[in-house]
């Protein structure tokens, strides 16, 4: 597959995916999930790769959210099928990987972008990196895994306090919470996640697998709490607060709710 908004570059057993919509701070729109969707198959089914890094081009943004435009006109059922069909087919992907994904992010991580780096297994963040879900700033909350993820590594209280003020953390405050492993300077970012990987694919990779996959069972039984995010998410697109918070968006101006 010939990709317009990915380049693909393989490091020895290390592949590298990374976002290239510069323009428009690398946000998710549907042909990148759907590239996104088909390069991570292709990698996972490699047998040459044992594992990944997935990040964004420039200094600016790993993925600074969603592309709202396309989402903007949505009713509540296609605000459902927006979500179960993003983390069908990207997000639980990358959960479940049996080969080591680590995301490398080099700039502001916000909504969808946060939760795509949420559902790798690792993260390095670049030291002025940004991160956060400004969902609620939209009449939204996340529907990418974020409420779950972010709560299944940071505690109730941080993930509520991130998620209901839409606030932005930096760097080095995402390192304190345990929202990312390591945080260094732009330069190293990528040899810092590459070396990483490095130490881990010098392991069996059948250990590997199991461990991926038994530290997941750990989570306990999620399937629910995705569930319940999808309906709400879905909920959302029905109410006033998300046609005032999209138009205040696409306006540039502050939302009045």
């Amino acid at each position: 597959m010939t990709y317009q908004n990915l380049h693909i570059e393989d490091n020895g057993q290390i592949r590298r995916i990374t976002i290239d919509r510069e323009a428009k701070l690398n946000a998710l729109n549907k042909t990148t999930l759907a590239e996104l969707s088909d390069a991570v198959a292709s990698a996972l089914a490699s047998e040459m790769v044992r594992g990944i890094v997935l990040t964004g081009v420039g200094e600016k943004a790993f993925v600074a959210g969603a592309d709202i435009a396309e989402f903007a006109s949505f009713n509540a059922d296609q605000g459902r099928a927006l979500a179960r069909e993003g983390q069908a087919k990207v997000f639980d992907v990358l959960h479940h990987a049996t080969k080591p994904i680590v995301a490398a992010i080099n700039g502001f991580a916000l909504g969808g972008g946060l939760e795509l780096a949420l559902a790798c297994h690792i993260r390095v963040a670049a030291s002025h990196a940004k991160l956060g879900l400004p969902e609620v700033s939209l009449g939204l909350i996340p529907g990418y895994g974020g409420t779950q993820r972010l709560t299944q590594l940071i505690g109730r209280g941080r993930a509520l306090e991130m998620i209901l003020t839409g606030d932005m953390v930096t760097a080095a405050e995402a390192l304190e919470y345990g929202i990312v492993n390591h945080v260094v300077d732009l330069p190293e970012l990528l040899t810092k996640a590459e070396s990483i990987l490095n130490r881990i694919i010098v392991r069996s990779p059948n250990a590997v697998a199991a461990a991926i996959t038994t530290v997941n069972a750990a989570l306990g039984h999620t399937s629910k709490g995705y569930e319940i995010e999808i309906d709400e998410f879905g909920r959302c697109f029905g109410t006033p607060d998300f046609k005032e918070g999209v138009a205040a968006f696409l306006e540039k101006r502050k939302p009045n709710f």
